[in-house]
């Protein structure tokens, strides 16, 4: 197969974190014969600085034109610091979802059994946890209607949804839960808002359609603690924008990092995938960001194309690189891996499993696996 691939890995160690995701994608094309073309193209505040936009013209252009998008992490602390900025970041990023049509976010959940000791939850609580977070991405408070006085002393965000874009993630998810437990939670807020309101009757009605799926309900309020208390539960989790937004991220605690969670951005004709943990401004250039979550956003690529074995492959790279405790700071206080130093483990593991480039003894010590 032969990918053309648009590469916006943005800001702080958004470039440090996808230069590892392509060596995994180049590590795949080297033993199953793909090729991967990569372009690269601005977005966030480096965008800003270049361009004066946080989306330009040329980026989104070269994303309509392309396979996919492998996407790596935007912002800045000069913008999160003024609440007053007209231009910002994140704004490249939300247009970007809305040109391209991306309305299905799609964050899988997994307690990895080697850092279970990294998580605030107990092990007993974690442990078998693997569910999959679907959260609408094109509507909501997010996209609504934004107001603010002259005085700037009142402000509003008018969260609206309609049935088709209900509908469309909704049935993403009842499908994604047909392979999985067939299990689907509706988390909203549906005692109080009538767009939750709306949610539940578009879901119930197209559950129908889908009788081996088992669908349930929590508001959001509870399901934030039940993510803590009793996360085995949960199969595949449905919600909307905000509430997706943060429910995953606070899911992250599962894993013990949010340096582990990958996403998928899905559309009708395009598609991008990403690391979650933002842009990390403190760790530019350090060498100690986890770059796992956009190694893993690679298994997410290649699952969406069809590529099912590759996607093992780098999953089963990632685990190889945990158990091994070839890993950051994050998940090891007194790792001497950095970031280059796992990408490179995980690709060499992907060439060869067999442990070509891997020596055992050195990893135990804290040296260079790469020979």
């Amino acid at each position: 197969m032969n990918l053309k691939i648009a590469v916006l890995s943005g800001d702080g160690i958004g470039p440090e974190v996808t230069m590892q995701a392509k060596k995994a994608l180049n590590a795949i094309g080297v033993v199953y014969n793909h090729e991967f073309v990569f372009e690269d193209a601005y977005i966030g505040a480096i965008a800003i600085e270049k361009t004066g936009k946080p989306l330009p013209d040329q980026t989104l252009n070269l994303c309509r034109n392309t396979d996919c998008i492998l996407f790596g992490a935007i912002g800045d602390p000069i913008y999160d610091n003024n609440p007053t900025a007209k231009v910002r970041p994140e704004q490249g990023l939300l247009k970007l979802r809305k040109e391209l049509g991306l309305y299905a976010n799609i964050r899988p959940i997994k307690a990895y059994p080697h850092l279970m000791s990294s998580s605030p939850i107990k092990k007993e609580v974690l442990d078998g946890t693997d569910f999959v977070v679907y959260r609408e991405l094109n509507g909501g408070l997010y996209f609504g209607k934004k107001t603010t006085n002259e005085t700037e002393t009142y402000a509003s965000d008018l969260c609206e949804y309609n049935e088709s874009e209900i509908a469309k993630i909704t049935h993403l998810a009842f499908k994604a839960a047909q392979a999985r437990r067939k299990k689907v939670t509706l988390v909203d807020k549906a005692n109080v808002l009538e767009t939750s309101r709306l949610w539940r009757r578009v879901v119930t009605e197209i559950a129908s359609e889908y009788p081996e799926v088992e669908l349930n309900f929590l508001y959001v309020d509870n399901a934030a603690m039940q993510i803590i208390l009793n996360p085995r539960q949960f199969d595949v989790l449905l919600t909307d924008n905000l509430f997706g937004d943060i429910l995953s991220d606070e899911a992250s605690v599962i894993s013990g990092s949010i340096g582990l969670m990958a996403s998928a951005s899905i559309g009708d004709y395009h598609s991008l995938f990403e690391p979650i943990h933002g842009c990390y401004t403190e760790a530019k250039d350090k060498n100690i960001a986890n770059p796992i979550a956009s190694i893993l956003s690679v298994a997410m690529l290649l699952e969406h194309f069809g590529l099912f074995e590759e996607a093992k492959k780098v999953i089963a790279a990632v685990e190889a690189a945990i158990s091994n405790q070839v890993v950051t700071v994050d998940l090891k206080v007194d790792s001497r891996f950095g970031t280059n130093e796992v990408g490179d483990f995980i690709a060499n593991h992907i060439m060869d499993a067999e442990d070509l480039y891997f020596k055992k003894d050195f990893v135990q010590i804290g040296r260079s696996t790469i020979v």
